[in-house]
Parts: C-alpha cells; structure tokens; sequence
C-alpha cells in the first residue's frame, strides 16, 4: 500500500473505551447541570442548547428540560454534535483543573511519534469534538501528543458509518483515498472507509472480536502498511 496518511479513531484505537465510559462520560454527567446553569448566556453555549433544543424537537424547552435532555443523551451515548461540543467545554475544565489525564495505550503514543516522525501525515476522527480529541491529546497519560496530528475531524464532517464521510475527508486533506488508513475498533465504520477508497485496519483490543473482513492487529505495533 502506498500510504501517506493515517485516518485514527479514538475510543478503543488509541485510547480505552473504559476511560470514556468510565472517567469522561461520569464527569460531564456530574458537572453539566452547574456548567450550564452558569455560562448559559454566552454566545457558544447558548448556541448548542438551542441546537440541542433542535435537535430534541423542544424548541421551547426551559434549561432545566434541556439539561434532563442532555443528561439522557449522555446516558445513551448519542452521537449529537451539540453534545459532544458541550462535553469538551466541561472536559476543559477537568482537564486544566488536573482531575483527570487523557489515557492513551503507551505502544499507540510510540507508534504516533514514529509515523510522524516518518513524515506521514495523522489525523484524527472521532465521534467526540474536535475541542474533546484535542484536550484529550494535549492532556495524556505520556503528555502533549498535539504535534503529531496534522487534523481533526468530528461528526460535523458526517456520521462515521457513512462512506461520504470518509469521502469528504479525503476531499479535505486532498489525498486519494486509497492513499489513507484508518483505523478503528469498529466494523461498521471501517465498512464505510473502505466503500469509500481507503484502506482499513481494524484494532482488536481487550475483549473486541474480529466480526469483519479488514486486516487486524491487537495493538499500534501490529500494523503494518
């Protein structure tokens, strides 16, 4: 393969679905109803409550429903760009206030310096905010890893199960498909990358099971391209 970039989700690829699950999801939850009862009136917040507002179809909801709303997409782990947005801006906080690290597997962080260092070009793609991707890079367990992505994208660009997605990317960054790997734990959305050009990697870690037809490696050390 004659790869120039790489293409990398975050929660199971890099990183620890139990860190999202179990540190970044139980904070927001904790932390959202005084962030928002506190910076409601600022012009970027404001915008996302009435997008979520939108989205749930309550365009007249209080703060008070909008946070239960909120509240329960969390609980769901709905894929809304309002959401996201409004966790990364209280993730901010936990991550300045040293409440937590960004956890990434330490073979993942190796391997990143490496390609980067190789002059590949890396970017990022997750469901999560680019603010959430770049808090959770810049405040790791092994430091600021910012320096070796060249992007982000987030569902803004499209939903990660949707080849036009993949598509737009490769439009943005102005390489062929062909010519970027991505990377993820998930075969629905490697599905979708490779319907769309590009080669797939799908990274088996922890309890995850192989179920679909892309190349496989257990950890950053096993890909090979």
């Amino acid at each position: 393969m004659n790869i120039k970039a790489i293409l990398t989700d975050i929660e199971g690829t890099t990183s620890s679905i139990s860190f999202v699950h179990d540190v970044l999801f139980p904070y927001a939850s904790r932390m959202l109803p005084d962030f928002l009862h506190r910076h409601q009136n600022e012009d970027e917040v404001a915008k996302l409550l009435e997008d979520t507002r939108r989205e749930a179809r309550e365009p007249d909801a209080d703060i008070a429903r909008t946070i239960e709303i909120l509240l329960q997409w969390i609980r769901e782990d709905r894929k809304a760009t309002s959401l996201k947005a409004l966790q990364g801006l209280i993730w901010e906080h936990g991550y300045s206030d040293h409440d937590f690290t960004g956890h990434i597997y330490p073979e993942a962080a190796r391997q990143l310096e490496q390609w980067h260092d190789a002059g590949i070009d890396i970017y990022v793609y997750s469901s999560g905010s680019v603010k959430a991707q770049q808090l959770l890079f810049g405040h790791s367990d092994v430091g600021n890893l910012l320096h070796v992505f060249k992007g982000y994208f987030d569902t803004r660009v499209g939903h990660k199960r949707e080849a036009g997605s993949y598509l737009s990317i490769s439009k943005s960054i102005r390489l062929p498909a062909e010519e970027i790997l991505f990377l993820s734990d998930i075969v629905e959305e490697l599905d979708a990358a490779r319907d769309a050009g590009m080669a797939t990697v799908q990274l088996v870690r922890d309890n995850n099971v192989i179920t679909g037809s892309h190349a496989t490696a257990h950890d950053f050390d096993q890909i090979v391209f």
